[in-house]
Order: structure tokens, then C-alpha cells, then sequence
């Protein structure tokens, strides 16, 4: 049963001016693609605004299409999640294709540090380390994280709904699909390199294979909530900022094969906690964090792609800490301002 106040708030969220219903559209489009590139230190921050302005029609473009999708069908994160991953999947796999060319990489700061050779496996071309890293990072930080953030800065008559009409819909896949081909006619991005055949038409059907289970209808529906009591927001938060930064740093086959058993772990653990009573959106937030903290504290362990001196890297990191925790530390105090505060322990 809702309240009159409730219908109200609904009610609103329908006739909301489009300039206001734009605002999150435009916030998502241009976070998706500095939590992609700029948020672990792949750019010094003179860079950061150009970057960010090149990539948002397909980075940004993906993440609002992606999150139209699920809010409009019902399917939630575990849809979000999925489609993520086909995304990261189009982006490094049939876009700028670095997921198949050994050279991506050879022009940057990170040709001698990468350790993507000794887990390349010859019959698909690929480097099992590169492909946690790149497919992880657009999951985590290209989609997720930003969806997360600029949702909790919404009302929640306003955070599930979708944002965008028929033409809005055209209109940002219009740019989706010119910004993945600005980047794929870029050859000085892709050096020249050109999957083979068999190496695309592959990359395809994984794509395909996440979208179809994506849109299966079990994502739709809503157990009731377990009877356990969700965790404290911390909680998540904290294991998704230890499981990024140990991904991060571990390398080889021993490497690949323990980042895919603990990734695994935790997406069980926070689908087992997701279905808990009392789980929102400080939770979900709480996860974002745990992703965006741990690529700003990755900022100051790796280099930029392009070269920079000791003290432009570090005032780059340092803008980026700071961006991080504004972003953040606003979008907990929007929780807050909606009522959504963490609950408080009975007194003993």
C-alpha cells in the first residue's frame, strides 16, 4: 500500500523536465569514461578533459544503454553486470581489438612492465591477463561504478526509473555506435592490427552468449529477502577494494587462475548479501567505492600511458584521489539526505 506522498513522488518522476531528466544522462556519459581511463593514473590530468570528452560517446554511450536496458526490463545488477561484460568484451575485442594484439601496449609506459606474454594462449590469440585485467576494469569501473555513483545522487522515486524516451534511446546509440567507429578508424590506436576472422567471429559469440543469458527472465524476478540481516555497507565495500587491488597486482598463470577462483568468491558473496534484508543502495555504492578507491590507489603504483615526470604523475594521481573522493563523498550525502542512512545498532 503506498501513500499519498508516495503516488506524488512517482508522479513527479514521470513529468520531470527533460533538462532535469538529462542531468544524470550527461553525468553518466562523461563519468564512465574517466573512471575507465583517468581513474587508475592512465592519464596525467592536463590530459584527462580531452580524454574524457573523445571516449565519452562510447564509453559513456554503453553505460547509458546498458543501464536503460536493465531498468527498463527489470533485470537489475545481475543484468547490469552481464551486459557489462558483453560490452567489455565488443570494446577489446572487436573495437580497439587489444584483447588480440600482442602490441597494444608496445608504445606506452607499460610495455616493460606487462607480463601478458607469459599467459598468452596461441590458439585464441590472447593473453589470459589481459583479458581478466580489460574485461574486470570496463566491468568495474566503465559501467558498474559509474552507474552506481550517479544513481545514488537520485531520489529513489527517481533511481530505478529509466531516463531516456524512444528518441533519447536513438539518439545515445547514434552515439555509441560513432564513437566505437571514431576509435576503430583511429589506426594509430590499434597500430594497424586487424583480428583475424576466427578471432572475431568468436569475440561475437561470447558477446551474444552474455546478452541472451543477460535478457533470461530469471533476472526479473524477486525472491523474497533471506531471513539473515544484510552486512554493514563497509563490509562489501572493503572486500571489493582488497579483491581489486590483489587482482591487480597478481600476474602469470598462478596469478590468472587465483584472480578467477577469488573474483568468483566475491561475486557469490555479494549476490548471497544482495538477497539479504536490509541490502540498498549504501550498499551498492559501497561497492562502487571499494572499485573507484582501489584504482585511485593503483594511480600511484603504475605509470601513465605516455611518459611523465615524477611530479606531474604525482599531482595526476592526486587529482584523481581528490575527484574520487568528491564524487563519493557527495553521493553518500545524497543517501543521507533521502533518508537512507546506515541503521542503527539496539543500545545493550
Amino acid at each position: 500500500m503506498t501513500t499519498h506522498g508516495e503516488d506524488r513522488a512517482a508522479l513527479d518522476g514521470v513529468r520531470q523536465p527533460m533538462l532535469r531528466r538529462l542531468v544524470p544522462v550527461v553525468a553518466l556519459l562523461f563519468l564512465a569514461p574517466w573512471a575507465a581511463e583517468c581513474s587508475w593514473g592512465g592519464f596525467a590530468g592536463t590530459d584527462m578533459l580531452g580524454v574524457v570528452v573523445v571516449l565519452a560517446p562510447m564509453y559513456g554511450g554503453a553505460a547509458v544503454l546498458i543501464r536503460e536496458a536493465a531498468r527498463r526490463t527489470g533485470g537489475g545488477w545481475p543484468m547490469i553486470v552481464l551486459l557489462a561484460a558483453g560490452f567489455g568484451v565488443v570494446q577489446a575485442g572487436l573495437v580497439d581489438q587489444s584483447l588480440f594484439n600482442p602490441d597494444y601496449l608496445a608504445d606506452t609506459e607499460f610495455a616493460e612492465l606487462s607480463a601478458a606474454d607469459r599467459t598468452r594462449v596461441p590458439v585464441l590469440g590472447i593473453s589470459a591477463q589481459e583479458a581478466i585485467s580489460f574485461l574486470g576494469n570496463h566491468v568495474a569501473l566503465t559501467i558498474c561504478a559509474p552507474i552506481a555513483i550517479v544513481e545514488s545522487y537520485l531520489s529513489p522515486a527517481r533511481r530505478l526509473r529509466p531516463w531516456l524516451g524512444a528518441s533519447g534511446l536513438v539518439a545515445v546509440t547514434v552515439l555509441y555506435l560513432l564513437g566505437s567507429l571514431l576509435v576503430f578508424a583511429d589506426d594509430s590506436g590499434r597500430k594497424g592490427f586487424l583480428a583475424s576472422p576466427g578471432q572475431l567471429i568468436g569475440a561475437t559469440s561470447v558477446v551474444l552468449t552474455l546478452v541472451a543469458v543477460a535478457a533470461l527472465p530469471r533476472w526479473r524476478r524477486r525472491p523474497p529477502p533471506a531471513p539473515a540481516d544484510a552486512p554493514r555497507p563497509t563490509r562489501p565495500g572493503l572486500l571489493v577494494l582488497l579483491v581489486y587491488l590483489g587482482v591487480s597486482m597478481l600476474s602469470g598463470w598462478v596469478g590468472v587462475a587465483v584472480s578467477v577462483v577469488v573474483v568468483a568468491a566475491l561475486v557469490w558473496l555479494l549476490v548471497r548479501w544482495a538477497g539479504r534484508a536490509g541490502w540498498g543502495q549504501r550498499h551498492v555504492l559501497a561497492g562502487a567505492a571499494g572499485a573507484l578507491v582501489g584504482a585511485a590507489v593503483l594511480a600511484y603504483l603504475v605509470p601513465p600511458y605516455s611518459p611523465a615526470s615524477p611530479t606531474r604523475a604525482l599531482v595526476s594521481d592526486v587529482i584523481v584521489s581528490l575527484l574520487a573522493i568528491a564524487m563519493l563523498a557527495g553521493a553518500y550525502a545524497r543517501l543521507r539526505r533521502h533518508g537512507e542512512s546506515p541503521p542503527v545498532a539496539p543500545a545493550r
